[in-house]
């Protein structure tokens, strides 16, 4: 590899890291939004949302600039291919922080119907299994990256079961049916956010492996560690 393909890689994974740092900061920042009922934080989450958007399309640039000028091969492919995927399921992250923002807005009004106790549970498994992911990349730590996907099944179950729990409130409180489809929503959304870390993990096994791992977890109760 050239020197300057190297600090070409580097600088572009260094934005990358900084678009993920925000993108958590937009996640914790709509649930609190959600656990605290204030709606002070969604500003915040949409003026931050444009810095992402603005920055997935510099980071995608700069990918096909890559591509164009050095013309990598083999593992450095891999890396660019790897930024441009990872590019993207940040964007759609910050856009469910966005839609989180939004359910805490309409929530607000109903601050009496039962906040979910699953919900922030999930929450925390969804923010780490980001963090996790993103850290496997940079250490390129194959293990890491593999339990973050053993992760995804864990929100899984907790989404299931705040279903079926305000499934339960609207069968015996018909007039609470509004907020209980926002929290059905809310938990979707966290649901999302951890399938899109899912991909930047499954990506990471990709980079590091030369192993397309998408979906595997889906049918496999583990990962191969060999």
């Amino acid at each position: 590899m050239s020197k300057h393909l190297n600090r070409d890689l580097e600088a572009l994974e260094q934005e990358l890291l900084a678009q993920s740092s925000i993108v958590e900061k937009m996640i914790l920042g709509a649930c609190r939004a959600m656990t605290e009922m204030r709606v002070d934080h969604y500003s915040q989450i949409i003026e931050d949302e444009g810095i992402i958007d603005r920055g997935e399309v510099r980071i995608e640039e700069e990918c096909l600039k890559i591509l164009a000028l050095h013309q990598p091969v083999a593992v450095d492919l891999r890396r660019v291919a790897t930024v441009l995927k990872i590019n993207v399921d940040l964007e759609r992250i910050a856009d469910l922080a966005v839609n989180l923002g939004e359910r805490a807005q309409s929530l607000v009004n109903f601050p009496l119907f039962p906040f979910p106790s699953q919900l922030e549970e999930m929450v925390g498994f969804s923010t780490s299994m980001v963090r996790d992911a993103l850290d496997a990349f940079v250490r390129l730590d194959v293990d890491l990256a593999r339990d973050v996907c053993l992760r995804d099944e864990q929100v899984d179950e907790l989404n299931r079961q705040i279903i079926d729990d305000l499934q339960d409130l609207v069968r015996n409180q018909t007039g609470d049916i509004e907020p209980a489809l926002q929290y059905f929503s809310a938990s979707r959304h966290i649901e999302r956010i951890a399938d899109h870390a899912t991909n930047i993990a499954e990506d990471v096994i990709y980079l590091v492996d030369g192993e397309i791992a998408r979906h595997r977890h889906k049918y496999l109760s583990s990962y191969p560690l060999d």
